[in-house]
């Protein structure tokens, strides 16, 4: 298992959604498992995100949206995290929550999404699920 002080995780609002109680509980619970973790707060564009992800040397994204715009926002934060040279799965892992109809989180898997969680999601499933998957990122295949 990768050392979970090593992974520094990005935890983003993008759009107008005001709604950050779910980001907030799922950030804290990550610093307390002990991964390195950055809140971008809220109403922030995609553009800011990826600049964070960049800026803090990020190994996972974590989206969180309730607005509804996710199948406009998230692909356009695929499409500018690929722009600015970072491989989906292989430099970063990006994960969603909220609320986001299944069929629409299949289609988001397609695009890159590595897994999409919903309300009520236990903690320890996204801690487990970020264990497992910066494992796979470069960066980290030498230290397992």
């Amino acid at each position: 298992m990768v050392e979970r002080s090593k992974v520094r995780v990005v935890i983003a609002k993008p759009g107008l959604d005001g709604h950050d109680r779910g980001a907030k509980v799922v950030a804290r619970a990550l610093r307390d498992a002990g991964f390195e973790v950055i809140y971008t707060g809220i109403r922030q564009t995609p553009e800011q995100i990826v600049e964070t992800v960049i800026q803090e040397d990020a190994a996972v994204l974590g989206i969180s949206i309730l607005s509804g715009a996710h199948m406009v926002l998230i692909p356009k934060i695929l499409k500018l995290l690929e722009e600015r040279g970072l491989k989906i799965n292989e430099d970063v892992v990006v994960f969603a929550g909220g609320i986001i109809p299944p069929d629409d989180a299949e289609e988001l898997k397609k695009m890159g999404v590595a897994e999409v969680f919903g309300p009520g999601t236990p903690l320890n499933k996204v801690i487990e699920f970020i264990d497992e998957s910066v494992k796979n990122l470069k960066r980290f295949k030498e230290e397992t």
